[in-house]
């Protein structure tokens, strides 16, 4: 036996619960859809001098040369101050909703962005406090203290505590699915192991895992992978062709999430290519459900005992 988590049981996909999410349509008279679709807008800051972020070239954070690190720090900076307007008026013009996934100093940083995602009646989930620390390298009071007070800022700004959570990275301690529902969180995006929501077990009560995007997101895609703009274009219009094939007639229902980060979208060229394929998602709205991870959370705790896998 190897080490475990212990958060979840192991389902097979064959055999699980049929169950159909709202909108679109499933063809066969019944209403609803078996694929849901929502967009994780990333809204991010980063310490200048210090920290942790995604690099367009190596920099400090990969051990290469010293603070101050203009290049990567203004690189990242583009998508507050630029990319993520252009990303807002695609969005618009598609009339596609979001789940923002902010960074708490991006109240400080860049509040008429918040704002004006807040306008559009777009989910925000919490995010951290910035990408720059990592949480699963703090001590369990500090993380503790961390998610208390990046929770506390979008509550008072927003009039509501978030309902979601994903951590800077993705990054995890041993206790943070038990620190994020003692904080009253209902779900996390942290775990990619499926493409259903997933019930995870904790020390105070269940936490929803609903599935983030690790293969259709622009970081792994083109940063990391150095796809072009094109191809992760292409990588969105097919993987949603493919799951609706997938869910048709009996299929099992799915969750398709789309990450996307301004600062890397957000360039004209990649920009171009993302409106191809975000107006070839619209034009599918009739055959599913375009959402937020918020109201995923909500419609699965709707269904009935046992169609949802994971912890019992």
């Amino acid at each position: 036996m190897l080490p475990t988590h212990g958060r979840y049981d192991h389902h097979d996909l064959p055999g699980r619960a049929r169950y159909l999410w709202p909108g679109g349509g499933s063809g066969d008279g019944r209403g609803g859809t078996g694929l849901a679709v929502y967009l994780g807008v990333n809204l991010e800051h980063f310490a200048f001098g210090e920290g942790l972020g995604a690099e367009l070239a190596p920099g400090p954070a990969s051990g290469v040369g010293p603070y101050p690190d203009v290049l990567n720090y203004a690189w990242r900076d583009y998508g507050n101050r630029v990319g993520a307007w252009r990303l807002l008026a695609v969005l618009d013009e598609l009339r596609l909703p979001c789940t923002v996934l902010l960074n708490s100093a991006m109240y400080h940083h860049a509040p008429a962005l918040v704002a004006a995602h807040r306008a559009r009646g777009d989910e925000i989930a919490g995010h951290g406090r910035t990408n720059s620390e990592r949480q699963s390298a703090m001590p369990e009071a500090e993380e503790r203290r961390m998610i208390a007070e990046a929770t506390e800022a979008i509550r008072r700004h927003e009039g509501k505590a978030p309902t979601g959570w994903l951590s800077p990275w993705i990054a995890e301690s041993r206790a943070t699915p038990d620190l994020l529902a003692e904080a009253g969180y209902r779900y996390t995006l942290n775990w990619c192991n499926d493409d259903q929501p997933v019930w995870m077990r904790t020390a105070h009560g269940r936490l929803l895992a609903i599935p983030y995007p690790q293969e259709v997101n622009d970081i792994p895609a083109i940063v990391a992978r150095k796809d072009s703009a094109s191809q992760f274009a292409e990588m969105i219009v097919d993987d949603l062709e493919e799951r609706l094939e997938q869910v048709a007639g009996d299929g099992v229902p799915q969750v398709m999430g789309i990450a996307l980060h301004p600062y890397v979208i957000g360039q004209p060229y990649r920009l171009r290519h993302l409106r191809r394929a975000l107006r070839h998602l619209a034009s599918r709205r009739d055959a599913l459900w375009l959402t937020t991870a918020a109201a995923i959370d909500a419609h699965a705790r709707t269904l009935p005992s046992g169609a949802v896998p994971g912890a019992a």
